[in-house]
């Protein structure tokens, strides 16, 4: 993983053996307009800022990938494990989804999050590029699984890289997120450990949740994992640490 700042946008490009056609990014919060709570490369619509702002900043973000603005395949989030193929039709309709692929050049799945975990992941031969927003409720739900089978490429030709997501040290969950894991696989036990500040509550780690899902479906060429979103306030927006905050992008694209 590699950090660096390009017109005043301090941008995160994963550290995986992707092809030389694959581009891909993560931005923190720092080089844009927005100003406090969302301070200031904020890309999220729905979260109170001021409209203008988000569009300078995914201005700011296309530039610096050297995309179109229409280029970016935005979702509308639900938590939910929906997947999109792009593009989507409607350019004005923005579609209800939780993961999006592409087999096109130069159209970019995108990603927003303030804590929930960003999947990118393509193929060793270029060809395909995919995206998902794996927050508990879709992960467990699978919507890693619905992407994968969606792409209709084997998982042992797959790659994927885990971008900026709560860690492991700051992810409290409830006995029923632990319980809805574990009865899908038992192995996802592994993933939890008992030291909640509150009694009956688990500190889960969503990285390895993340990657036993990818492992079971073959996908073995994973990277990433290392951040934390609720510690790392200076690179990042977390809703659990700030609640009205900003999100970050993460954009993966062909050339």
């Amino acid at each position: 993983m590699s950090s660096e700042a390009t017109a005043d946008l301090t941008l995160i490009r994963p550290d995986w053996p992707a092809p030389a056609n694959i581009r891909a990014v993560c931005t923190t919060r720092a080089g844009g307009a927005s100003q406090h709570p969302w301070a200031s490369l904020n890309l999220g619509d729905h979260v109170g800022d001021a409209p203008e702002h988000v569009l300078e900043n995914r201005m700011r973000l296309a530039n610096v990938c050297g995309l179109p603005a229409d280029a970016f395949g935005w979702l509308n989030q639900v938590h939910g494990t929906e997947v999109i193929n792009l593009p989507a039709g409607d350019v004005t309709v923005v579609p209800e989804a939780d993961a999006s692929f592409t087999r096109v050049t130069n159209i970019a799945c995108a990603i927003l999050t303030a804590d929930c975990l960003p999947v990118v992941l393509c193929d060793q031969n270029g060809t395909t590029v995919a995206a998902a927003h794996a927050g508990w409720r879709s992960l467990c739900g699978g919507v890693l699984e619905n992407l994968v089978a969606r792409m209709a490429l084997p998982g042992n030709t797959l790659m994927a890289w885990l971008g900026p997501a709560i860690g492991p040290q700051a992810f409290e969950v409830g006995p029923e997120v632990k319980a809805a894991f574990i009865a899908q696989d038992p192995q996802a036990e592994a993933a939890f450990s008992a030291v909640g500040a509150r009694e009956g509550h688990y500190m889960a780690d969503i990285y390895r949740l993340a990657r036993q899902r990818l492992e079971r479906l073959g996908v073995k060429n994973i990277s990433g994992g290392d951040f934390c979103t609720v510690t790392d306030s200076q690179r990042f927006y977390s809703y659990r640490r700030d609640g009205q905050t900003g999100r970050m992008a993460t954009v993966i694209w062909k050339i």
